[in-house]
């Protein structure tokens, strides 16, 4: 049974000895543990035994009635076990029965009875340690300085008794600090009951995470609300039951709330995000996805109440329109991370009005995805009224063009980063033109599926190379061909970084003069390039094997033992090499491994067929430096050989 709860200090189990004067208790009986409560102790403090607890006077006669503990109705146990001072002692109770730790799940910090010397004492202690306790003397700071506990339940695994035994067993630690659930499809079976026994016991939960989760609604998310008021992050997705009524309660008792996400509640809508917006002043993230009754009432009444505070937006399938937009650009003076996404009623006027609304001076991150309202125009407002920004994501804005594009690069003088997918009206000739507006910032530029590249003739104007450009991917832009390769090798001299992924037209004629361009390249991907052979890799190596530490070939059929002998000769610092389904074998793995100079952490042969049982001393020797080894899919490595490299390499992550 995994372990939920380990506790410390007095944690010294049960042992055995009646918790009543011994001339009224016979031990003769013990009620059998459940099977299903998750308490973990070590099996030699305590015999598992199938008895009951009996009460009995002296001088009853043999086969008198006796009085069973069990018998005794649930307000009598509950009287006896909100006395229960010591961590031990509650969860040895919570050990008995499936009943006696629901009680003992149920009972509030506040119900519980301090009337010993030990309680008061452990009223005003700190923790020493990370085992946290509930304490009146420790400020928020010395708490969260020491950690806090976390459990994670997925699927079977989270039900109402494994919730109550962590709610028990954590108590004596002040409770947990962080709990996520995550339901996979019907087999959760977590309800209120389990909610309600971590809101009661577990005081000083900072985060929640709930999702996927059919079974749990507003009773047990007002029970969170009302018990734990250190409350700093909700997390709810695909929770049906849940509505405003609980997201109110939570607002109304967790005024320390900083981030909220909220994805696929049907029945979460304005009145929700509306009370957060009035009572929690410190909100400073909030993400709201695909829910149906989430309006521009709601979020604008929530972004206008917490701007003070607030930083990070992500707005997403929501049936918003420009209001909501101009509200951001109205009142979004601190937000530093912006995500707009999927907002099919937001025309080009509310990208408009929220670029030129001059609010946005502190944005650095802005993403917007598949939002049809984006434009050439609104795109330009945009970069006029985001100063500060520095990292632009725009994925499938059909609307955009070079003009667009430039003009934008024009504007946002601070740009770092440029990613750009699937903008197909976007060509090289508006990257370079836009790019040469950034010559001593722009250091990123990551083109995916922009099927308007094109590798065709260019005839642009002479500029001077972008120097400030250190990074380049290019992921699946089937036209980009020879011509646009030469253009990039003139234009970014200095990259550091070249990502090439799913380029099948590429060939070592259009790569060569790129790799011969740059000075020192550092990260090299060239994965699902089908037609790059030997000669790129022999290129690669003789011009950047002083500089290179990642080579990523995955998927380069026709890349052999030639290259990994060249990689062996010339790769002086080199810590990354995958050839997972490439043409290598034994021979090239053995070059490998006699290479005085490379020092590999990280080695990828997934799919390699040529790779066999005769590797294994070359693995065994790599594996003095690796901490990490990729065998899948090698089928012609046998068994047992795999099973003594495992034995061999202990040290090493090996994946078979």
């Amino acid at each position: 049974m995994p372990t939920l709860i380990n506790y410390s200090g007095d944690d010294e189990f049960y042992s055995g000895s009646s918790f009543y004067p011994s001339s009224m208790v016979n031990l003769s009986c013990i009620l059998p543990f459940s099977s299903r409560v998750d308490v973990h102790f070590q099996p030699t403090k305590r015999v598992r035994t199938s008895f009951r607890v009996a009460f009995e006077r002296r001088g009853y006669e043999q086969g008198a009635e006796r009085l069973c503990i069990d018998d005794l109705p649930d307000e009598c146990l509950f009287e006896i076990f909100r006395r229960l001072q010591s961590g031990k002692a509650k969860s040895s109770c919570g050990c008995v029965s499936r009943r006696w730790l629901m009680l003992l799940s149920n009972i509030r910090g506040a119900e519980t009875c301090n009337n010993s010397f030990g309680s008061l004492k452990n009223q005003h202690q700190c923790p020493v340690s990370d085992n946290i306790e509930i304490s009146g003397g420790c400020d928020d700071q010395e708490l969260e300085n020491n950690g806090y506990l976390t459990r994670t339940l997925e699927g079977k695994k989270a039900t109402d008794t494994r919730l109550a035994a962590i709610a028990v067993g954590t108590s004596s630690h002040g409770g947990l600090g962080k709990l996520s659930i995550r339901g996979m499809n019907s087999c959760c079976r977590v309800t209120n009951v389990g909610l309600i026994s971590i809101a009661r016991g577990c005081p000083l939960l900072r985060a929640l995470s709930l999702w996927n989760v059919a079974l749990i609604g507003n009773e047990g998310l007002s029970e969170i609300g009302e018990e734990c008021h250190f409350l700093e992050k909700l997390d709810l997705c695909q929770c049906p039951l849940i509505s405003n009524r609980g997201l109110i309660a939570i607002a109304e008792g967790c005024p320390n709330l900083t981030v909220l996400s909220i994805e696929s509640c049907p029945n979460i809508g304005n009145e929700g995000l509306q009370a957060i917006g009035r009572s929690c002043p410190k909100l400073q993230s909030i993400s709201i996805k695909d829910c149906l009754l989430v309006t521009d009432r709601g979020v604008s009444s929530l972004i206008s109440s917490v701007s003070s505070s607030l930083n990070k937006v992500k707005l997403q399938a929501l049936n918003i329109t420009d209001c909501s937009l101009a509200v951001i650009g109205r009142y979004g003076m601190f937000i530093t991370h912006l995500t707009l996404s999927s907002l099919q009623n937001v025309s080009e006027k509310g990208f408009w009005v929220m670029g030129n609304a001059q609010a946005l001076k502190q944005l650095m991150s802005l993403t917007i995805s598949s939002c049809q309202g984006v434009t050439d125009v609104s795109l330009e407002a945009i970069g006029k009224g985001c100063k500060s920004l520095k990292q632009m994501c725009l994925r499938n804005c059909s609307f955009i063009t070079d003009y667009g594009l430039e003009a934008f690069s024009k504007a946002a003088r601070s740009l770092e980063g440029l990613q750009l997918e699937e903008c197909n009206r976007i060509t090289v000739s508006g990257i370079i033109g836009s790019l040469t507006k950034h010559e001593a910032n722009l250091k990123s530029l990551v083109l995916v599926k922009c099927s308007g590249i094109k590798d065709t003739a260019l005839q642009l104007p002479l500029v001077s190379p972008v120097l400030s450009l250190r990074s380049l991917s290019i992921r699946n832009c089937t036209g980009f061909g020879a011509s646009s390769l030469a253009m990039v090798g003139r234009q970014f001299p200095h990259l550091q970084h070249l990502d090439l992924v799913g380029l099948y037209g590429l060939t070592d004629a259009a790569l060569l003069p790129l790799l011969k361009s740059c000075k020192g390249l550092v990260k090299v991907n060239l994965s699902g390039c089908l037609n790059l052979t030997d000669k790129s890799v022999l290129a690669l190596a003789k011009h950047h094997g002083g500089t290179l530490q990642l080579l990523n070939l995955d998927g380069c059929r026709k890349i052999t033992d030639e290259s990994l002998m060249t990689v062996a000769d010339n790769s002086l610092v080199l810590n990354e090499l995958d050839v997972s389904n490439c043409a290598v074998s034994d021979v090239g793995l053995a070059a490998l491994a006699r290479a005085k100079l490379i020092n590999l952490l990280i080695l990828s042969l997934s799919g390699c067929s040529g790779i066999s049982s005769k590797s294994l001393p070359f693995l065994e020797r790599l594996g003095k430096t690796l901490v990490g080894l990729n065998l899948k899919h090698c089928n012609s490595i046998s068994s047992s050989s795999i099973e003594m490299l495992v034995e061999n390499l202990w040290r090493c992550d090996i994946l078979v």
